[in-house]
Parts: structure tokens; sequence; C-alpha cells
């Protein structure tokens, strides 16, 4: 089945590149110089009926190829399978746990408890503050008299 695989591939391939080739090579229908003028013009939307050459015709088979080889291509894709469930995450290697590295030191002294600030007494609360001073407002001026 792999070697029908690759075979398919190598044919697309090459079809592929002949189908580049021959079009590439192809003369244009307005290539010529009376084409510049407008009287390139006077022939139907894809040339003249019925003039189809050797490079045209080949063309055509190199493309009906590629189209074949471009569904077998795409049969194989949908009927190959990769392992009992066929998905992707199948394949996956979780990773061992490693144990930790030998570089690191084991007798590294563990950080010194912080010391601790002295509790406040209970009893000492705080006297109550005296009442701020009010702000000075101005008194309203007195109405005007004539």
């Amino acid at each position: 089945m792999n070697t029908l695989l690759n075979l398919v591939i190598v044919v697309q391939v090459i079809s592929a590149l002949a189908i580049i080739g021959l079009v590439l090579v192809q003369h244009g229908k307005g290539a010529d110089m009376g084409a510049a003028f407008g009287s390139g013009a006077s022939g139907s939307l894809f040339g003249a009926s019925g003039s189809s050459n050797f490079l045209s015709k080949s063309t055509a088979v190199a493309a009906a190829i590629f189209f074949a080889s471009t569904l077998a291509l795409a049969y194989f894709s949908n009927t190959r399978s990769s392992g009992p469930d066929g998905g992707v995450m199948d394949r996956v290697t979780v990773p061992v746990k490693q144990a930790p590295a030998s570089g690191i030191p084991n007798d590294v002294p563990a950080a010194a408890p912080a010391a601790t600030a002295p509790a406040a007494p209970v009893n000492d609360v705080p006297a109550a503050a005296a009442p701020a001073p009010a702000a000075a407002v101005p008194a309203a001026p007195a109405p005007a008299t004539k």
C-alpha cells in the first residue's frame, strides 16, 4: 500500500510539472503583433473551434492524469489509518517525570523564621482624639440698605 501511495505521488508531481511546462511552451492567442492593434479579437473566447494542436491535447491528457492522481491520493488519505483509533494524539509520547537535578545541593539551610514583632498590649487604647476645630466660615454679608 505504501509503494502504491509513493507511485501515485510521483505520478502527480510529474503530471504537475508537465502541465506547467506545456502551458509555458504554448503560443498564446494574442501573442502575434496584430493582436496589439485589435485583429486578435476576431476569434471566439477560447480561440477558433477545432484548432487544437499537439500541445493543447497533451496538456489536456496531463491535466486528466493530475486530477486522477489527486482523487487517488484523497482516497488513500481517507482509508489510511495510523493505529487503533487513528488519531494524531494517540502517537504522542508523554515524557517520564525525572528526579530533580543532581547539581542542586541538598544541604542548603532552610530560611530563618521571620522575627515577630511584640504584640501591642490589649489595654492600651488610644485616647479619643479631640474634635478638630471647625473651619472659620465667613459671615454672610449684611443686606445693603439705602
